[in-house]
């Protein structure tokens, strides 16, 4: 009797134990929505443009980003005079990349669509992150750079794993660290959020560095976020490859008998 009664009290204990810590998960990610403006903001807005530039090795590249809800998201990037082009409209990932040996939009396949799709999600995967089959747990705190910071680990729908660093003071995002594939292999890659100003009542970061190994590898830099403004469905949609010119036939010089 005894015995039945710890087991159940230490049964209780764990149940609770369990649910204290989604609590918390949830607690951390309402405090995190919050603070970049509330979940209502979040959810009226309706598009987002951004400009700037990514710089790689000493070398800056303008880029234009554009989000459209539903599930919508386009990047142009502009470099030796040559446009590339990522985007997702819902449904097919498509790009426009001349350095690899074509100017023709070509569907875009694996790792690629999954990036366009995480991407696409303009308010960010911890909003309904339930709704939309991801998962979250709450690690702990870790220091980053010296700051206290809240560890989440995103578990995406599709199976990759995000870990989310937010600040314990003001609960914004201050890292986010992934796993990507390489030709040389998976690489872990660190990214540091940071400059953060306000867009209509919004909390955006302006700066992203990426690392590997502790060597910063890219930055985007953002010269200006606009919310709302008109954005066609139409530029989210893969454009027809160009139809061939008809070979014409070479002209035979007369035969004269």
């Amino acid at each position: 009797m005894i015995r039945r009664a710890v087991t159940s009290l230490f049964s209780i204990a764990i149940l609770l134990c369990i649910q204290a810590s989604a609590q918390t998960v949830d607690e951390v990610i309402k405090k995190n929505i919050d603070a970049h403006g509330g979940v209502q903001k979040l959810k009226a807005v309706k598009s987002i443009k951004a400009s700037g530039k990514i710089i790689q090795q000493g070398i800056e590249i303008p880029i234009t980003l554009q989000q459209k809800r539903a599930t919508m998201v386009r990047m142009d990037a502009t470099f030796q005079g040559k446009s590339m082009v990522q985007a997702y409209d819902g449904e097919t990932g498509w790009k426009i990349d001349p350095f690899q040996g074509s100017s023709d939009p070509e569907k875009v396949a694996g790792d690629g669509l999954k990036d366009l799709q995480e991407q696409s999600d303009i308010d960010g995967a911890l909003v309904d992150y339930k709704a939309k089959g991801h998962t979250v747990e709450l690690l702990g705190k870790e220091d980053v750079e010296g700051t206290p910071a809240y560890k989440l680990k995103l578990t995406l729908k599709n199976g990759d794993v995000r870990n989310i660093y937010i600040d314990a003071d003001n609960y914004i995002e201050l890292k986010v660290t992934s796993k990507r594939k390489t030709p040389g292999g998976e690489i872990d890659v660190d990214q540091y959020l940071g400059n953060y100003k306000p867009v209509n009542g919004l909390l955006f970061a302006f700066s992203i560095e990426s690392k590997v190994k502790g060597q910063t590898v890219s930055q985007i830099v953002l010269d200006k976020i606009e919310l709302d403004t008109a954005i066609e469905d139409s530029i989210f949609k893969m454009p027809a490859k160009p139809a061939e010119k008809p070979k014409t036939e070479e002209k035979k010089p007369p035969v004269h008998e």
